[in-house]
């Protein structure tokens, strides 16, 4: 069943990834989603951001293997193949704002990494 568009999350939109603990701080680690590989990055503050794992720059599913940092309060991954940055919370390109990668809706319920629906870029 497909929500209607301005609908609420069904459960069927949420897809349980691993266990929080399973995630390295600030290092990406990857799943099929439904369908897609995204990459998921926990941050020291236990906040876990999800990314369409492919690299737009690249051509490559890299993001993954990318270095977490922070770039004036923003959270970000400098991809490993070109460096491009991608903010965490929308996917959007820090270098070029006509870039960007997919970003996810992340819940964690009872210690487990749920990854939702695409965020819509406002």
């Amino acid at each position: 069943m497909t929500p209607r568009r301005g609908a609420g999350h069904t459960a069927e939109d949420w897809q349980p990834v691993c266990r929080l603990e399973d995630l390295a701080v600030d290092r990406g680690a990857t799943a099929l989603v439904h369908g897609q590989s995204v990459a998921l990055f926990r941050t020291a503050d236990d906040r876990v951001y999800a990314l369409g794992n492919h690299d737009p720059f690249a051509k490559a599913s890299v993001i993954a293997r990318g270095i977490v940092g922070q770039r004036d309060g923003v959270p970000f991954v400098a991809s490993a193949a070109h460096r491009h940055g991608f903010d965490l919370r929308t996917g959007r390109c820090l270098e070029d704002d006509h870039v960007s990668v997919p970003a996810y809706e992340v819940r964690i319920v009872a210690g487990v990494v749920q990854v939702g629906r695409r965020r819509t870029v406002s």
